[in-house]
């Protein structure tokens, strides 16, 4: 295995020292890390904002939940309480106002036509069921034909995605076509390639696309896709609609509403954008709305989709009503959300090549592919060869060091020569999930690169 850039790395507080190969503390410079990025008024702000993180554990894992800063949660607890203090005044007159007050938030962050496209719902899954029970609809309604007529979907596809195509498409009569993306990749041409020819067979077999659901950046493996361009492929071959799940972009990536032409873009605010949970945006375009209504049915039914959303009943929407304090809370920063995005993106690649060379393996995509998430090999002496090894790794890090990362079972075949009879022999590999938030330091990573190193070393031992 390799050091970072072949040199020794030296821990110390609040930064990374590197031996250039002089020796003694002459020979020690220091490295750029992440603290370096922000000046002292950011890292004072960051520290305060987030000391209610556990203390000792590498939290690298900003994808799966997100984070919520201390005056994000006030804001949403007063909003609580504002509720419970006088629930009629509440209702009749400050739900509705602040709930449109982050609504325009977003189409303006999104560049929607009309703050009308926009929505607030819980979270991405809750937007693929609004989409997709449009879409058993019009297959129950005839508009669809039953076992002619298919949903395209992404291999790589969210889980729960998965299973609300199955609930809501496939019981209704649509047949499903299933694009298989390379993984690692190399570059975005290789997806685009991919998804072109997957079209091109499921049109040979007459296959009419009704709706195809697209990941901006896919969860497990994490990738950016490159939407505008499979969009434009959609558009080439006769796809009606198209739906982009985008529960990771807003927050780590630019989304521009009228640049990428989805029919219907949805993505979490709860995880990069600072928001407490539970809260997303479903963009639809406005001439669809019309057919698009929550699932949940309340007296705002037919009202339009965004009125709809914003009462589902007596329930709790500090949440939705919390996302102007995230924007003031994010342009407290140089930059805005941009200049947090660059550097969650800069600097989760450069914890990610410090941690491939520490353990000799590789990255599973380009940077241009990465957004503030990027998948890290996995030294193959971890045995890593089910998903259920994938879940126990992820817990013995936890558990025992106090990292929280999530791992990426991948289960692959090694060509072997064309002109031989032996059958491909099977390869395993694994690959770790790794988040750059601000809160993060490279102190995180250091921690995560020694558990792994301490049981390769373990491992080596027993052999």
């Amino acid at each position: 295995m390799e050091d970072y850039e072949g040199d020794e790395i030296f821990e110390e507080s609040g930064g990374v020292y590197i031996c250039s190969g002089n020796g003694g503390p002459k020979g020690l410079k220091r490295a750029k890390t992440r603290d370096e990025n922000v000046d002292d008024d950011e890292r004072k702000l960051i520290r305060r904002e987030f000391e209610h993180h556990e203390k000792g554990v590498a939290r690298i894992n900003n994808g799966s939940f997100g984070c919520c800063p201390s005056s994000v949660l006030s804001a949403q607890a007063k909003w609580a309480r504002l509720f419970m203090q006088q629930p009629d005044s509440f209702y009749f007159n400050s739900l509705q106002k602040g709930i449109l007050q982050s609504r325009q938030i977003v189409s303006n962050l999104i560049n929607a036509t009309h703050v009308e496209e926009v929505s607030l719902v819980d979270n991405v899954t809750t937007a693929v069921a609004i989409v997709l029970q449009q879409v058993a609809w019009a297959f129950m309604e005839g508009t669809f034909k039953k076992e002619e007529d298919a949903v395209l979907m992404l291999h790589y596809a969210y889980g729960a995605v998965k299973k609300a195509i199955e609930a809501y498409a496939v019981r209704a009569g649509a047949c499903v076509i299933k694009v298989h993306l390379p993984f690692p990749v190399s570059s975005k041409e290789e997806i685009i390639d991919t998804f072109r020819e997957a079209l091109k067979q499921s049109k040979a077999q007459s296959k009419r696309i009704r709706v195809a659901v697209l990941d901006h950046v896919t969860s497990m493996p994490s990738v950016v896709l490159p939407v505008k361009e499979l969009i434009k492929i959609c558009r080439e071959e006769g796809v009606d609609q198209v739906f982009v799940d985008g529960a990771h972009a807003i927050g780590s990536l630019d989304i521009d509403m009228q640049d990428i032409g989805a029919d219907f873009y949805a993505s979490n605010l709860h995880k990069w954008f600072f928001c407490p949970p539970p809260v997303a945006f479903l963009y639809c375009r406005q001439q669809l709305l019309p057919n698009l209504h929550h699932p949940v049915v309340s007296s705002e039914y037919g009202n339009g989709l965004a009125i709809e959303s914003a009462w589902v009943g007596n329930r709790d929407y500090s949440a939705q009503l919390s996302v102007p304090a995230a924007l003031e809370f994010i342009e407290q920063f140089e930059g805005g959300i941009e200049g947090i995005r660059r550097k969650n993106h800069d600097c989760v690649l450069r914890m990610a090549e410090m941690l491939a060379k520490a353990w000799d393996t590789h990255l599973g995509s380009p940077p241009e592919l990465c957004s503030s998430m990027a998948m890290v090999g996995l030294p193959d002496c971890l045995k890593v060869r089910s998903e259920k090894d994938a879940m126990d790794l992820r817990t013995l890090l936890r558990k025992r060091f106090g990292v929280e990362v999530p791992i990426y079972y991948r289960w692959a075949t090694v060509a072997t020569d064309p002109n031989s009879t032996e059958r491909p022999k099977p390869a395993f590999s694994a690959y770790a999930r790794i988040s750059h938030q601000i809160y993060n330091t490279t102190d995180d990573y250091l921690k995560f690169r020694n558990a792994v190193n301490q049981l390769v070393l373990e491992g080596s031992r027993l052999q």
